[in-house]
């Protein structure tokens, strides 16, 4: 492969992002360790209830909640929340998905909340690198007024250094319950090229581990408690589509599953 290198000396190519990468996600285990015990906690605790969790995420933040949410490995009593669901379930024109700005847009987030139609048991994952513009911020803001737990994902260097685009002034990580911080830089990427910005996004590697940490340890604790894990197969092996279907049923009107 062609190697670049930044006007410091740091060689930018596959290997030295992979480098990088890996010392951020050691950070993002080490580092968060008491907090996803928190999170699992809420999770945990909530499913015993009979909730479910719900999941949230605008941009690429959207990846965490697909991470949680109906994959194989995964909980079944999941439910993803995306800005897509104003058209899907919802009666806005298509036309609404054409605007690149609608995630600061504090008005769709009511919208969102009402077509999820959570229970009060069920808990919430809300996932943003930035965790300032207004849809999260607002989505946050009702979740917390409807007494939900919150999990928040976020960059705990990013939101510190940019302002919050929400009318409160408020960040995503000042509102929820746990925060889980995805260790990604200011900016996401981590390899500064020589002629200015960086390349590299780590955000959504580091997001979908935590994810991923929380979902292994919700399902231990279910499993030390005597329960047996709701976990999805894939439906890509013999008998998951009917193990998957037997599961979902006991969550019929509550998840919802789209292409």
């Amino acid at each position: 492969m062609t190697e670049v290198r930044a006007d410091h000396g740091t060689a930018v190519n596959a290997r030295t992002f992979a480098d990088a990468a890996r010392e951020v996600i050691d950070r993002v285990v080490a580092g968060n360790g008491e907090r996803v015990t928190e999170a699992v906690d809420l999770i945990a605790g909530a499913l015993r209830a009979g909730g479910v969790l719900q999941a949230f995420g605008t941009g690429h933040s959207e990846a965490l909640a697909m991470e949680l949410v109906g994959r194989a490995g995964g909980l079944v009593p999941t439910n993803k929340i995306s800005l897509r669901d104003v058209v899907v379930f919802g009666d806005a024109p298509r036309e609404v998905l054409h605007d690149d700005k609608l995630e600061r847009d504090p008005r769709i987030a009511h919208q969102l909340y009402a077509l999820a139609a959570p229970r009060p048991e069920d808990v919430f994952v809300v996932a943003s690198n930035s965790g300032i513009n207004g849809c999260i911020v607002e989505f946050a803001l009702l979740v917390k007024q409807h007494a939900h737990p919150l999990i928040a994902i976020t960059s705990a260097e990013h939101t510190a250094r940019v302002t919050p685009r929400h009318p409160s002034g408020r960040r995503l990580a000042e509102i929820a319950d746990v925060v889980l911080d995805n260790g990604a830089p200011y900016g996401d990427a981590l390899l500064p090229l020589p002629g200015g910005g960086t390349v590299g996004a780590i955000s959504s590697i580091t997001s979908a581990l935590l994810g991923q940490l929380v979902a292994v340890e919700v399902a231990r604790q279910l499993q030390d408690a005597g329960q047996v894990p709701p976990i999805y197969l894939s439906a890509n092996v013999p008998g998951g589509d009917e193990h998957n279907t037997t599961l979902e049923s006991r969550y019929a009107g509550r998840i919802r599953r789209t292409a």
